[in-house]
């Protein structure tokens, strides 16, 4: 059984085929004699559904996934060299992008059976932006064995408009003007600081939820090795009692077969003692006859 094989398979599949199909494998791999296999599928997390939609998408768009990862790296090196004009324009075509893959998830996931909601479409949506931002989550992603949904750094815009990517060219703006946008602006970081405070939760709550994984899958492998020992002392039970019945027949054939001896013995000794006495008595008539042959003779 082959590892990436097994990886491959599993998260290709459904959300909710995914735990059965995991548990199967480990015990194939187990039955197998490879422990460690078993171990190592058996840890295996079930992916979220918007992790499972955006793993769809490296599966069925290799193209769109490649063109996705081209862009995060034009964007990083913008980002990077503070280039605005470059920005305003790969900003405007990664949320094109995003949006247009983010729908595809959502018709992939219909056409396997799974349909999935504004919020999990968001979920995946974040993890292209997360795609886009960091190149580690693009590596991870590119696997097509998320668990989870990613999430993209702070300090990366999700999307820039054009007064954000080149300030240096603003115009000038009305002081009420340039106060909304200000006000506008601190609610935007007071909904990113938001976001990313529940983001932290959930990580933490998801980081709770694989600890007790690990415990539960830990707990069953030991499960799975005493249910193992039981059938082997029970194997080992079920052919000592074969064996005691089998003694046991043997006692009985042989206590029967002294039974046999002795009365035989009996028989044999009542009969060695009546031989005895015939022949002492026999003896005796022919001393006595010889005697009195004798004194006939005399």
């Amino acid at each position: 059984m082959d590892w990436d094989a097994v990886v491959d398979e599993l998260y290709g599949l459904p959300p909710g085929d995914f735990t059965a199909a995991r548990d199967e494998r480990a015990k194939a791999a187990r039955a197998a004699g490879d422990r460690e296999l078993a171990s190592r599928i058996r840890r295996l997390r079930r992916p979220t559904l918007a992790a499972w939609a955006g793993n769809l998408l490296v599966r069925e768009r290799p193209d769109e996934v490649e063109r996705l990862l081209e862009l995060g790296a034009a964007l990083r090196q913008a980002h990077q060299d503070l280039d605005g004009g470059q920005l305003r324009e790969l900003s405007a075509r990664q949320h094109r992008l995003t949006s247009a893959l983010a729908r595809q998830a959502g018709r992939l996931a219909a056409r396997a059976g799974q349909r999935i909601g504004d919020d999990t479409r968001q979920e995946v949506q974040d993890t292209l932006h997360a795609v886009l931002a960091d190149p580690e989550a693009a590596e991870q992603w590119a696997e097509g064995r998320l668990t989870k949904p990613l999430s993209a750094p702070v300090g990366f815009p999700a999307f820039l408009s054009d007064t954000e990517a080149a300030p240096a060219t603003r115009r000038a703006r009305p002081a009420g003007e340039v106060a909304d946008l200000d006000a506008a602006r601190v609610r935007r970081r007071e909904q990113q600081e938001q976001l990313e405070r529940a983001r932290q939760l959930a990580a933490d709550a998801e980081r709770e939820l694989h600890d007790r994984e690990d415990e539960l899958a830990a707990a069953e492998e030991e499960q799975s090795r005493a249910e193992e020992e039981q059938q082997r002392a029970e194997q080992r039970v079920t052919e000592l009692s074969r064996q005691l019945e089998h003694a046991e027949r043997e006692q009985q054939v042989a206590g029967e077969a002294v039974h046999k001896a002795r009365d035989r013995t009996r028989d044999l000794d009542r009969t060695v003692r009546e031989a005895r006495r015939r022949a002492k008595g026999a003896a005796a008539r022919a001393r006595k006859l010889a005697e009195q042959t004798q004194q006939h003779k005399g």
